[in-house]
């Protein structure tokens, strides 16, 4: 038997009644199918002895993208799967679920043990049964090992850290939920600080931890999104601040944000680099995976306990990891972003002339010829790099580098 521990009840993920009632949930929001959350035996070595569980909807193709999905303490898979909306996403665009389950023989609170570094580290522990199930998905279910994302609540965003530092050549993409940094802590004792008040560093330190991680990697980096409510008690909104300045370093991009936008229930987005960083702040919101119940495109998820009825964060994820069938955004170089050249027999402006640059919604540089939409998106003209939706709540900083060619970023 693994050690048990009893750090972290407060980082919690749903409580004991909503896993209770995860499978009456799960059987209200599943269409009718055969595809349902299965476990998976076999999968690897499983140093950590955690569970596998896996959901594949119908008709799944081959080569199709994968996501890892971790959920936060006294949570199961079931309850996770069941709550988050992501089985929504996965029937609509079809992709891979995979759902790690802790126990409580390694934790007694079910937490992914984020904070010991046996579970840390690359080939070890917990992390490497994680990638063991990745492993496993793409030799038996087909799936694309270019396209395999992952996303946790709390424990389980503090793990979804854990595996794109130490995974950064398996995953493309990551969502860190109400999450810490990776290695705050290396220890049970000193994961209560890192929760509350939370661990200040630079973000050269932040960033040295990650690369420590895999010593040497000299490949592309994930990109990461940032979920944190205003409102957050258990782990302190200081954390979704060092998260960013950790991984806008690792990334190689500025700690200024090149846009940012006003979303619903009060949420505010700030955009880092060539969309290589993204940090969501919830107005008012505690400790908890944002859903927002309903069958619009962009509603997901079941409302209860550490799932929080403000916004479908589980939505807005997947299209940041491009699994709407859309272009797969590539993960973004180590080295600071480059900067997009001028197309062929384009003249480059004067350089006694200073660049034009323009702040304003989506809507507004679409309207000036700056940008153009295609299938709700709005795109810079020229570069034709994404700047998100393409509506009034989304501004974007703009820059002319050559007649009719914008960039992002002034």
């Amino acid at each position: 038997m693994r050690r048990s521990s009893s750090i972290l009840t407060r980082l919690a993920g749903a409580a004991a009644g909503v896993v209770l009632a995860a499978a009456t949930v799960l059987t209200v929001a599943l269409p009718a199918q055969a595809a349902t959350l299965t476990q998976v035996t076999g999968f690897g070595s499983n140093p950590g002895s955690l569970a596998m569980y896996a959901y594949r909807p119908d008709n799944l193709p081959a080569n199709a993208p994968a996501v890892v999905l971790l959920h936060g303490c006294t949570q199961n898979a079931s309850g996770y799967f069941a709550n988050s909306g992501w089985q929504k996403y996965a029937d609509l665009w079809k992709f891979a679920l995979i759902v790690p389950q802790q126990s409580s023989a390694n934790n007694s609170s079910t937490c992914f043990n984020w904070f010991e570094t046996g579970d840390t580290a690359r080939g070890q522990g917990e992390a490497l049964s994680i990638k063991q199930m990745v492993d496993y998905a793409k030799t038996n279910y087909g799936t694309d090992a270019g396209r395999v994302y992952v996303s946790g609540l709390s424990a389980g965003g503090a793990m979804s850290a854990v595996m794109l530092a130490t995974y950064p050549d398996v995953f493309a993409a990551g969502s860190v939920i109400a999450g810490i940094p990776y290695r705050c802590a290396t220890s049970s004792t000193t994961a209560y600080s890192c929760m509350n008040p939370g661990v200040d560093k630079t973000p050269a330190q932040w960033g040295d931890l990650v690369r420590a991680a895999y010593s040497g990697y000299p490949g592309p980096r994930p990109r990461v999104a940032i979920w944190h409510g205003t409102s957050d008690y258990t782990v302190a909104v200081a954390s979704a601040t060092e998260s960013r300045d950790q991984w806008t370093n690792v990334l190689g991009v500025s700690q200024t944000p090149t846009s940012t936008a006003s979303l619903p229930a009060g949420t505010s987005l700030e955009t880092y680099g060539n969309d290589a960083v993204r940090v969501y702040r919830v107005s008012g919101m505690g400790h908890g995976t944002p859903v927002d119940p309903g069958s619009a495109v962009d509603q997901c998820g079941t409302a209860a306990a550490y799932f929080l009825d403000t916004i479908c964060s589980t939505y807005r994820d997947a299209l940041f990891f491009g699994l709407d069938g859309g272009s797969t955004p590539s993960p973004t170089p180590t080295a600071s972003p480059t900067v997009s050249p001028s197309p062929t027999g384009s003249p480059s402006p004067s350089p006694t002339t200073p660049p034009v640059c323009v702040t304003a919604s989506n809507y507004a540089h679409v309207a000036a010829g700056r940008a153009y939409q295609s299938l709700g998106y709005a795109y810079a003209l020229g570069s034709n790099e994404k700047m998100g939706l393409y509506n009034t709540y989304y501004t974007t900083a703009l820059r002319q580098t050559a007649p009719n060619y914008w960039v992002i970023g002034c």
